[in-house]
C-alpha cells in the first residue's frame, strides 16, 4: 500500500467560489472525495492537509518524510515566490509531484514561473480538478 499526502495551500478552499472560468466549480472537500475513491481503488491511503499558512505547509511537509511515500502539492501562490517551501521539499526524502488546477504558463506572467518544480519529481497543471487524478495515476504507473 502506497501513502500518499495531499498538500493544498492558500486559498484553496474558496473552491467552487472563487474564478470558477479559472478553477472550476468543484470545492476542495469534493476534490479530496474524488481523490480519496481513486486512492481506496488502488488500495491507497490518502490524507489530506490544507493550510493557507506557509509554515504550517513546511512544518507538514517536513513531518511527512517519515510518514508518506508520495507528496502531492499544490502550494498555489505560494509556488511561484516560497523559497520555504522550495527548502523544505528538497531535503526530504520522498517524492513529490507538483499540481496546479489552471495552466500557470497561460496565465499572468508572475503565475508563469514556480520555484518548486525545480525540486519536485513532476509537474501537472492545467487540466482543472483532474490534475489530482492525474498525479495519483503517475504514482501508480511510474516508478517514481
Amino acid at each position: 500500500m502506497k501513502n500518499i499526502l495531499m498538500i493544498n495551500g492558500p486559498n484553496l478552499n474558496l473552491l467552487g467560489k472563487r474564478d470558477n472560468d479559472i478553477y472550476g466549480n468543484k470545492t476542495l472537500d469534493e476534490i479530496e472525495k474524488i481523490c480519496k475513491q481513486r486512492c481506496e481503488k488502488l488500495n491507497y491511503y490518502l490524507e489530506t492537509f490544507s493550510s493557507n499558512s506557509e509554515g504550517s505547509i513546511i512544518d507538514r511537509i517536513q513531518l511527512a518524510d517519515n510518514q508518506f511515500d508520495f507528496i502531492i502539492l499544490n502550494a498555489g501562490a505560494y509556488s511561484h515566490y516560497s523559497i520555504a517551501i522550495r527548502d523544505a521539499i528538497e531535503s526530504i526524502d520522498i517524492p513529490v509531484i507538483e499540481v496546479h488546477i489552471s495552466n500557470i504558463y497561460a496565465r499572468e506572467k508572475f503565475r508563469n514561473k514556480s520555484v518548486i518544480s525545480s525540486v519536485a519529481s513532476g509537474s501537472i497543471s492545467g487540466f482543472g480538478y483532474k490534475t489530482y487524478l492525474i498525479a495519483i495515476d503517475a504514482i501508480n504507473e511510474l516508478d517514481i
